[in-house]
């Protein structure tokens, strides 16, 4: 990833999970789950200041903490959602300072190997000021990198034009195909690392839900059904859970024999232009699951035309006009 000036594995980790938001996770589960996914192989741990008001990042410290400095992965995190308000004029000089400060504390480490701004308000990714903001930080030896996570295609076409924007993280799985249209061959053309977050759509490509499924209240995938809370397109990719049940089950015929799950993380993964891909756990078999996509076999060239054409026929008319 020339941007990035490091390799990352191709399966990562996403650290929402463990954080908040995906109903109860203890914190020996949450340290069990990042442990099994490094003793897996992977090589990225994505968190943000956010899940769960730092949560997350402190439980990864305490995992890290017990390992050799030779065995740190890269741990990317995301800052700016605790901008109030929530506006382009709060992504200040000072405030993005304080923001890496306590993401830092939070992380015991001088030196944040990825910051990426979370999903701020649009105006925020051409800002020269926040972008001249984040290359201090660098030069003064706060973080190594930095990048955005983006909700739209469009967002994340203005940030690749940025020379300092080291990756860009969008949502991409078999229910979001519009990255595959501009993102990804600008992406690969500029040096810029793709991080595809959201691979199994809030679990509905896990192939395990039903129309009956209750997530609790305090899961995402109740509180933010629809939008509620933030950008709907963070749940479920934005698909109305009935559409998306309907096209999991053609799914399951494309992936044939092997589990929906791992066929829908490893579509990610062949695509080309991605970098890597984050999924995330709640529990330590998880982890060990996703990370083993790793080495499972590649998806055929049938098998990707016939996600396409579920993605048209079902799901385009309600998110590719969107994100």
């Amino acid at each position: 990833m020339p941007r990035l000036g490091r390799d990352l594995s191709v399966v990562g980790l996403g650290c929402w999970q463990i954080g908040a938001g995906w109903g109860e996770v203890s914190d020996a589960d949450g340290r069990a789950t990042v442990g099994a996914a490094l003793e897996g192989g992977t090589r990225l741990l994505d968190t943000a200041d956010v899940y769960g008001d730092g949560r997350s990042e402190s439980l990864i410290a305490d995992v890290l903490a017990e390992r050799a400095p030779a065995d740190r992965p890269v741990v990317a995190t995301k800052v700016g959602r605790r901008a109030e308000p929530f506006d382009a004029a709060t992504y200040t000089d000072e405030n993005l300072r304080a923001w890496v400060a306590r993401s830092r504390e939070n992380l015991r480490t001088p030196t944040l190997d990825l910051v990426q701004l979370h999903c701020p308000p649009t105006p925020v990714y051409c800002d020269e000021r926040v972008h001249a903001a984040m290359q201090r930080m660098v030069d003064d030896g706060w973080i190594a990198a930095w990048g955005v996570s983006v909700e739209t295609c469009a967002e994340a076409l203005t940030a690749i034009r940025y020379p300092g924007v080291a990756t860009v993280q969008i949502i991409l799985n078999c229910l979001r195909l519009k990255p595959l249209e501009q993102v990804l061959p600008a992406a690969r053309e500029a040096g810029v690392g793709v991080i595809a977050r959201v691979p199994l759509a809030s679990g509905l490509l896990t192939g395990r839900y039903t129309a009956d499924t209750d997530f609790g209240p305090e899961d995402h995938r109740t509180f933010n059904r629809h939008g509620e809370q933030f950008d709907v397109g963070e749940t479920f990719s934005g698909v109305p859970f009935d559409v998306g049940l309907r096209a999991v089950e053609e799914l399951r015929e494309v992936a044939g024999d092997r589990p929906l799950a791992e066929f829908a993380l490893r579509w990610v993964v062949d695509t080309p232009g991605v970098t890597t891909v984050i999924p995330g756990a709640r529990h330590p078999d998880q982890a060990r699951r996703n990370v083993a996509v790793a080495a499972a076999d590649p998806v055929t060239d049938g098998q990707r035309a016939a996600v396409a054409d579920v993605y048209d026929r079902l799901v385009r008319p309600h998110v590719h006009h969107r994100w």
